[in-house]
């Protein structure tokens, strides 16, 4: 899957989600590197669920989101479809 954030740093999400709806994969274009990979090595192989409701709502500094907030938007869409 592919994301494009808004309102954030990063540019785009990419990520995958396996038949048990668990992510893995995730790779976040732009933003803070050191940090959005320990993002994606922390959520590898979490029910995505979980991962929304954990990282749902997180914001960074001024802004009503974050690159964390972002990958919950994304991965909420991704299990709409």
């Amino acid at each position: 899957m592919e994301y494009r954030t808004r309102g954030v740093c990063s540019t785009r999400i990419y990520f995958d989600i396996d038949q048990d709806r668990r992510v893995h994969n995730v790779r976040f274009d732009g933003g803070c590197d050191g940090n959005l990979k320990a993002v994606g090595i922390l959520v590898e192989g979490m029910r995505a669920e979980e991962v929304i409701a954990k990282l749902g709502g997180n914001t960074c500094g001024g802004k009503s989101t974050s690159c964390a907030d972002q990958l919950s938007k994304a991965l909420k869409l991704a299990m709409e479809k």
